[in-house]
């Protein structure tokens, strides 16, 4: 740059730094990365140095140094020639995939300079994206043109090509595990003749990518922990349409646990901890049961108040013997607790709502399990579209400071609606709810329901903290009337009741209830037993329930159980006199994201002291609340003209396998088979199945199902459209 031969001391003083052909580059931007200052001899050096770091900066297309006389010494010159700017950014040959889509995926946007190494990373971005759709075969080529001295456009000539479809997946070099088992862990499938319900078959790298993961895991857990899971090789047909996917795998050999030992324990016993894990000596060494112990005794110390516990399984491997001994090194830490308490995002629901279902409270012994269920118990609360609980450890006050961070959801909705039904004919409807009333948690609701052949109005209202203590008020009041096949009947009544947690997952409630109901307009032709019940009776009853509820989720549950016994008894005062009893026990089992659900309910009703059962408290089965695609009261004894009267018994079945359709809206599917009756003396039980969708809606639950009456009966018909608003079972 200079002259080589000039020693140091024949360098000139630099008496001024200057940067030149800056446009849109700020001139600090430079300045930073010079090293060579005023006041210095120039440095030969130093001057290059700045060349080169001024050059990684990426903005110019050309750096040089200039020098010129200046106040008895030099002026240094940076010349700088900025690479152009990016003006606009374009698409073209795109059909499947929009323009806004494609523009989420680039960094590259109007303004920016000119970058060919960045370019070409958003091509190989846009690539990609277009490759986890399926496009395998697409192509992405960016193309500049100047469109002014410093200003270029950027368009990125897209080719899409076919969609690849799988026409078979090889797995090779597998002995111990079937290749049937190994597909099955996969997300990618071959094209079939149902893929166009799934939308699956086609040809996806990340997704193909995650199932090399869940082969080499599935290997891991039954002890290949030396297993090589190779990358997949893809044939194209010469169509270039269809592909073979191949994955080779060397499984090595099987290895057993020889021996599980404990290190750095002090807190538990050796035998203490090993009651807590599923891995055991002799069995196969598993990845999956070792991070299931790791969490099992992570919770076992937490519960303790050890939030910062620290467990990792140590793998000693005896590969002569094809061995491995496994030490869980514990480091306990300290005993943590409880510190604030803090509540973010609630703008409508007041704080005491949300604390009072913590099951922790500041300056208690911290516990994993008890923050769990604190999450549970918020959650169902059903006030938040999201609540997370996030505890922030303090090492120097040993305390875990928590917290709550809430996004509150519409609690209150105004529905008016119509519809019909064959049942009902015309039906309209109003339905004013709000579920959490002034913040407080509070639930209150006005319903009405009214058509050509049945009316029904009712005013309700819950407290579950009644007077601000764990214990709920509920009331409601109610007006109802319904034509029947040969019968009318009006009722209107009131009750009142109180309920109580009174340990984990358990409750109970007691209420009251009176209720005058009229049964008139009884036609000739109605059977005995309607006739015998004609005109106005009242019914003074106390009702009283024990639940055991476990579900994750009260509006959508995927794990627990929800278990009910409960008894009624009417005669103190009133005409009617009768005991009416039930169980109904609920399950949930998950499967990955979807849920089996086996339901079975039994109930018991008879008339005492010499008093005959009303009809309408007699057990009616057939609907989409009991037995779905039979009519109201089908599944059951019927008068000599056919009209349902009821059994003093009943009898139900139902098993629902629950699949999500569309997760982002909370929409599922749901595929059921029912069994059930109503009976006096003898069971027969009446069998349908059918499928539907269930849909979390802004409204609340909304239920559409279709059953098909697998024995249909003279003058039923083979099948039903159900649809409803309320909770799930």
């Amino acid at each position: 740059m200079f002259s080589e031969a000039a020693g140091a001391q024949d360098m000139p003083l630099v008496n001024a730094i200057e940067v030149k052909g800056l446009k849109r580059i700020g001139e600090g931007v430079v300045r930073g990365k010079i090293t060579q200052q005023a006041g210095e001899l120039l440095s030969d050096e130093k001057v290059s140095d700045d060349i080169k770091a001024i050059y990684k900066l990426g903005y110019f297309e050309d750096v040089r140094a200039e020098v010129e006389p200046f106040e008895g010494g030099v002026k240094l010159i940076y010349v700088v020639r900025e690479k152009p700017a990016i003006v606009s950014v374009d698409f073209q040959g795109n059909d499947k995939i929009e323009d806004s889509k494609l523009r989420e995926a680039v960094t590259i946007t109007p303004g920016s300079i000119s970058d060919t190494v960045l370019i070409q990373r958003n091509a190989d971005k846009l690539r990609a994206l277009y490759e986890e759709k399926g496009y395998a075969l697409a192509l992405v080529v960016p193309v500049l043109r100047r469109v002014g001295e410093d200003r270029l456009s950027l368009t990125y000539q897209i080719q899409e090509g076919p969609r690849v479809k799988i026409k078979s997946i090889k797995i090779l070099g597998n002995k111990a595990i079937s290749a049937r088992k190994i597909k099955k862990v996969m997300k990618t499938s071959r094209r079939w003749f149902l893929s166009f319900l799934t939308g699956s078959g086609y040809y996806e790298k990340t997704k193909l990518s995650a199932d090399i993961e869940k082969i080499r895991d599935l290997y891991y857990d039954k002890g290949f922990v030396k297993v090589v899971v190779s990358e997949p090789t893809i044939e194209l047909t010469e169509d270039r349409k269809w592909m073979t996917i191949t994955i080779q795998i060397s499984e090595g050999e099987q290895f057993r646990i020889s021996a599980i030992e404990f290190s750095g324990n002090t807190v538990f016993t050796d035998e203490q901890l090993r009651e807590k894990i599923e891995s055991a000596e002799g069995n196969f060494l598993s990845r999956r049961l070792l991070g299931a112990d790791v969490a099992s005794l992570t919770e076992m110390y937490s519960d303790k108040g050890y939030a910062m516990v620290s467990i990792y399984p140590d793998i000693m491997l005896d590969e002569g013997r094809n061995q491995a001994k496994v030490i869980f090194r514990i480091s306990e830490g300290d005993i943590y607790r409880v510190g604030r308490i803090e509540i973010f995002g609630n703008q409508r629901t007041r704080d005491k709502v949300i604390r009072r279902e913590m099951k922790l409270n500041e300056g208690d012994v911290f516990s994993g399990s008890l923050l769990r269920k604190s999450y549970r118990r918020i959650n169902n609360l059903n006030f938040f579209e999201e609540v997370v609980l996030e505890p922030k450890p303090d090492p120097e006050r040993k305390t875990l400071d928590i917290d709550i961070k809430v996004k509150e959801r519409q609690t209150g909705f105004l529905s008016v609606g119509g519809g019909y039904s064959s049942v009902d004919r015309f039906i309209g409807m109003i339905d004013l709810t709000q579920g959490n009333l002034g913040g407080r948690g509070q639930y209150i609701k006005l319903k009405s329901e009214f058509g050509s052949r049945s009316s029904f109005y009712e005013f309700s209202f819950t407290d579950p903290w009644f007077l601000d203590k764990p214990v709920s008020f509920t009331t409601s009041i109610f007006n109802t009337r319904r034509e029947y096949t040969n019968y009318n009947k009006r009722a209107s009544g009131f009750m009142f009741g109180f309920g109580k947690e009174f340990r984990e997952y358990w409750k109970a409630n007691i209420s009251y209830s009176f209720e005058k109901a009229t049964i008139f307009d009884v036609e000739e032709t109605a059977s005995d037993i309607i006739k015998e019940q004609e005109g106005s009776r009242t019914t003074s009853s106390v009702s009283a329930s024990l639940a055991r509820d476990s579900r994750d989720n009260f509006l959508d549950p995927h794990t627990g159980s929800r278990n009910v016994l409960s008894v009624k008894y009417a005669g103190i005062g009133g005409d009617n006199k009768f005991f009416r009893g039930g169980v109904d026990s609920t399950w949930f089992v998950p499967i990955g994201t979807t849920t089996l659900a086996f339901r079975g309910r039994y109930g018991y009703a008879t008339g005492l002291f010499g008093e005959k059962l009303p009809l309408y408290e007699r057990f009616y089965v057939g609907g989409i609340y009991t037995v779905r695609g039979l009519g109201f009261g089908q599944a059951g004894p019927k008068a000599e003209d056919g009209a349902p009267i009821g059994g003093t018994k009943r009898i139900i079945f139902n098993v629902d396998y629950t699949f999500p359709l569309i997760s982002a809206v909370r929409l599922k599917g749901v595929v059921f088979f029912d069994a059930g009756t109503a009976y006096d003396d003898h069971v027969k039980l009446r069998y349908t199945t059918g499928f539907g969708v269930r849909w979390i809606s802004p409204i609340g639950p909304l239920r559409l199902e279709w059953g098909k009456n697998l024995e249909p009966q003279p003058g039923e018909a083979d099948s039903r459209w159900e649809f409803a608003i309320g909770t799930f079972f």
